[in-house]
């Protein structure tokens, strides 16, 4: 007789019957990590075509990435298919995909002229980001962490920090760096700061603070800034990659401030 068979349900012991629920996987938990493994793999090939000097492909692969990133969270959240093993699946793929390909893209296209001081900038950027992937992976599973804290990361996010270090390429993309191998000292500088940025504890606007629903007099706006964010950046990439970046820049403080807010009205709260 089958162990696993349907119709042996009366005889089959418990171990067997564990088999039997590993033996099939629901669909909703598949479909997420289809879509973590679909961004992996244009994360890798970002790293080819940076070797084939395809530069602009190459950062676009990332971009696409880290838009299938904030996908594949959702998409299991939706169909409450989320699972260890996804959270850890995602977590490795943000490795990659946000510190090592990032790192090896602004190393090849600039870094490279400084040798080896320009080699070890990008592999701190590297170290930076899988111990800000560690630290989150631990602080997820926090018992002390107050309701409002959801709305906040601690240090700028990989997919934030991925889209930072590489603001010189962009500008470079817009011709308004020319010369690379000229601007690669002050390139360095910048790639140190945004890997100290990750590493921090400097407390960053998370998006998951506005919650499943949605006013609905917010709706209409929502939906045409979307299309038009889109749009935009379709049309002018680099322009827009470049004005969002340094208004992420500009919203760090202001995060700061936020965070410092909601956690004395809690010491008060609580003395």
């Amino acid at each position: 007789m089958d162990p696993f068979d349907d119709t042996s349900n009366d005889t089959e012991t418990p171990r067997q019957q564990r088999l039997k629920r590993f033996k099939t996987i629901p669909l909703k938990f598949l479909l997420p990590n289809a879509i973590t493994l679909l961004a992996l793999c244009l994360g890798v090939t970002s790293i080819r075509w940076a070797m084939d000097g395809r530069f602009e492909l190459a950062v676009s692969a990332i971009i696409v990435a880290t838009v299938l990133d904030a996908l594949d969270g959702r998409v299991a959240r939706l169909l409450k298919g989320a699972s260890r093993f996804g959270a850890e699946l995602d977590s490795l793929a943000d490795f990659v995909n946000f510190g090592v390909t990032p790192a090896l893209l602004i190393y090849m296209w600039s870094l490279n002229s400084l040798k080896n001081l320009g080699w070890v900038v990008a592999l701190a950027l590297v170290v930076a980001m899988a111990l800000r992937l560690a630290r989150f992976n631990v602080a997820l599973e926090d018992p002390d962490k107050p309701a409002w804290a959801v709305k906040f990361f601690t240090g700028v996010p990989a997919p934030a920090g991925a889209a930072l270090v590489m603001l010189p390429m962009y500008l470079g993309f817009l011709g308004i760096i020319t010369d690379t191998k000229a601007a690669a000292p002050y390139i360095l500088v910048f790639v140190a700061f945004v890997a100290f940025l990750i590493i921090s504890k400097i407390p960053t606007f998370s998006g998951k603070g506005f919650g499943q629903r949605v006013d609905r007099d917010l709706v209409l706006p929502i939906l045409a800034g979307s299309v038009l964010f889109t749009v935009l950046l379709i049309s002018y990439p680099w322009q827009l990659l470049t004005l969002t970046v340094l208004g992420y820049l500009v919203m760090l403080p202001i995060g700061w401030r936020s965070y410092n807010r909601h956690k004395k009205a809690d010491l008060k709260e609580s003395s």
